[in-house]
């Protein structure tokens, strides 16, 4: 005779299992729209300046 415990065990785990794909799936969804959301502004802000231009002195006189 089959223990009607060892199948509740069993369905809770697959239930368990597949809840917690469910949620990774979605989790990574969520991470990829926003780090399409963020971009460009997940690039590296420059942290030099460039050298004046000859514009940028011509203008300043």
């Amino acid at each position: 005779m089959a223990n009607p415990a060892a199948d509740d065990d069993k369905n809770t785990t697959d239930k368990t299992s597949k809840d917690k794909a469910r949620r990774d799936k979605e989790l990574d969804r969520e991470l990829d729209q926003a780090l399409q959301d963020s971009f460009p502004g997940s690039d590296p802000a420059s942290v030099t300046q460039p050298a004046p231009s000859k514009e940028d002195a011509s203008s300043s006189s």
